[in-house]
């Protein structure tokens, strides 16, 4: 029997061993944490968060999403405690080699709407380990797994299809000569896509402005651009070229990903202008300057051909 054979039966063998233990949520449905999970998803259906709502539906009381159906019985996060409800097959395949995980896809499927004082607990098992697939990521198996759960009083509320693929990370052959590439000219960074509401922005720059929109009617200044007026509905509007002065209100510097055009680390920071809106730009600045909140800064244009030209900022020299 070969290592990637042993690898694989040692694997498969949780396929036959069962579900696990059942795991039982440490809090029973609730509205808070329905709140939470709304508000991170961005999901505003009023049946999870409106009784009234949720009445006029058919239902009894809020529910809550379906898309939680494992949330409620997942590990708390704790960095310092290892998680026992890893399932020991991962454990299996790391000492293989296989020591990187990513998820591939979910299924769910729903027999009712979950909802608060129902206490959720659930079984998993292994329902398939793949042969040794060679990916992009690198070489690795992927294990499914199985789902299921109940309610307080053992009465099925859903499953779940969890697939992952546990890999080896693909590394550069040891001693090999790194290839050299050809110099490539440098490249632009991406050009933007205008609309009728931004083009007047875009073709502010070539002319050295940040034209702010404002209101025709009630005077309010807006950007990012939008063609109605979020204070009054108007669809009236000018601009007003900015000063060109503002604070940081919060800044960050990138790594990754690495787009064609900039120098990494990019500062890219969120400015306070005078006027009262914000913009978001590159920061040009010295490797040993400091940046912080509440710094001054100026506006300054960098033209990347003459009809391509995009803001950026400078660390005002006049202080904090």
């Amino acid at each position: 029997m070969t290592v990637q054979q042993e690898a694989l039966a040692r694997a498969r063998a949780f396929v036959a061993a069962g579900p696990s233990p059942v795991v039982t949520a440490r809090d029973p449905v609730n509205q808070p944490m329905i709140r939470r999970w709304c508000e991170a998803m961005g999901d505003a259906n009023p049946l999870y968060q409106h009784r009234e709502a949720a009445q006029q539906a058919g239902l009894d009381d809020v529910v809550s999403p379906p898309a939680m159906l494992d949330v409620w019985t997942m590990e708390p996060y704790n960095p310092l405690v290892e998680r026992v409800g890893d399932h020991p097959v991962f454990a299996v395949l790391e000492e293989y080699g296989f020591t990187r995980i990513v998820a591939t896809n979910v299924e769910q499927e729903y027999d009712r709407y979950l909802a608060p004082g129902d206490l959720v607990s659930m079984t998993v098992r292994v329902a398939d380990v793949s042969d040794e697939k060679r990916t992009g990521l690198g070489d690795g198996h992927f294990v499914t797994l199985w789902y299921e759960f109940t309610d307080q009083h053992g009465a099925p509320v859903g499953r779940m299809s969890f697939r992952l693929l546990k890999f080896k990370p693909r590394v550069a052959g040891a001693g090999q000569p790194r290839e050299e590439k050809p110099e490539q000219p440098p490249a632009e960074p991406p050009r933007p896509i205008t609309t009728p509401d931004t083009k007047h922005f875009w073709k502010g720059l070539i002319d050295r402005q940040v034209l702010i929109q404002q209101c025709s009617d009630c005077n309010e200044l807006r950007h990012p651009p939008t063609p109605m007026c979020p204070h009054c509905r108007s669809m009236k509007w000018h601009t007003l070229p900015a000063v060109g002065r503002g604070v940081i209100h919060s800044f960050a510097l990138i790594h990754q990903p690495k787009l064609p055009g900039f120098e990494y680390p990019l500062p890219v920071v969120l400015v306070d202008l005078e006027e009262g809106v914000r913009l978001l730009a590159n920061l040009v600045v010295a490797d040993n300057a400091e940046v912080a909140v509440g710094r001054k800064v100026v506006l300054d244009f960098r033209e990347i051909t003459p009809d391509f030209v995009l803001p950026v900022f400078r660390l005002d020299d006049g202080g904090q």
